[in-house]
């Protein structure tokens, strides 16, 4: 599979999950950092969390 194949895949699954994950920044407050890192590290593959981290930075980046 291509890297634009696994992309297209998976796009609106990592941009799912990157919302939910950036939903419970106001519940954790300062844990949240922790929190979302220990997520991203459960991911698999790694380019899927690849795309959920980019997915993260443009949310925040929304701020």
């Amino acid at each position: 599979m291509s890297r634009f194949d696994f992309h297209q895949q998976h796009a609106e699954r990592a941009r799912s999950e990157a919302q939910r994950l950036f939903d419970q920044r106001e519940v954790l407050g300062s844990r949240w950092l922790t929190w979302v890192a220990a997520e991203l590290y459960q991911l698999s593959p790694p380019e899927y969390a690849a795309m959920v981290r980019r997915e993260l930075q443009r949310l925040n980046a929304g701020d």
